[in-house]
C-alpha cells in the first residue's frame, strides 16, 4: 500500500518538473517566483540560463517516468534520494542569494522533504 502511494507520489513529481521545465519557455516571466530576488525576466541571457534550468527539469521528470515503466521501486527510490539534492541545492542558491524564507523552505525545502519522504518509503516497502 505504501509503495503504491510512493510510486502515485514520485509520479507526480516527475509530471510537476516536466511542467516547470516546459514553463521555462512558454513563461520564463514565472521564474521570478521561484525566490531569487530581481530576477531579470526580461533579459535574453537569462533567458538562456532558464532554458539550461528546464532542460534539466524536463529530463529529470522523463527520469522518473522511465523508471516508473522500467524500473523497480527500489531503483526509484534511490533515484529520488539522489534527486532530492536538487531541490536542497535550490534552496541554499535561493537562501544565499538573500530570496524570501516562503521560497527557501516552502518550495525547495518542502520538495526536499517530499522527495525524501518518498524516497524511504520505496527503500523500505
Amino acid at each position: 500500500m505504501l509503495t503504491n502511494i510512493a510510486t502515485a507520489l514520485a509520479g507526480l513529481i516527475g509530471a510537476g518538473i516536466i511542467f516547470m521545465g516546459a514553463r521555462a519557455f512558454w513563461a520564463p516571466q514565472a521564474a521570478a517566483g521561484f525566490g531569487i530576488p530581481d530576477t531579470p525576466t526580461e533579459d535574453r541571457s537569462f533567458h538562456a540560463w532558464l532554458s539550461v534550468k528546464g532542460v534539466r527539469d524536463i529530463a529529470s521528470g522523463l527520469f522518473i517516468f522511465i523508471l516508473l515503466a522500467g524500473g523497480t521501486t527500489s531503483l526509484l527510490g534511490w533515484f529520488m534520494l539522489a534527486a532530492s539534492a536538487i531541490p536542497v541545492g535550490d534552496a541554499v542558491i535561493v537562501l544565499r542569494s538573500n530570496g524570501p524564507k516562503a521560497a527557501v523552505y516552502g518550495i525547495h525545502g518542502a520538495t526536499a522533504v517530499v522527495m525524501l519522504t518518498i524516497s524511504a518509503l520505496l527503500l523500505i516497502a
